[in-house]
């Protein structure tokens, strides 16, 4: 007779279930926001690269 199939909700151990979320690390916190380029930024940016303009 073949022994009952184990399923993964059946074995010990595991991490519990987080109740909220924890803060963030000082690291995460000390990261600074991504630069937004201007119009002008974007467009002289997109000029100097022909490869990225959509266009094939």
């Amino acid at each position: 007779m073949k022994p009952p199939v184990k399923r993964l909700s059946d074995l010990p151990g595991g991490s519990p279930k987080p109740g909220t979320f924890a803060k963030p690390t000082p690291k995460v916190s000390r990261m600074k926001p991504g630069k937004t380029l201007t119009a002008a930024e974007k467009a002289a940016f997109l000029a100097s690269r022909p490869d990225l303009t959509g266009k094939s």
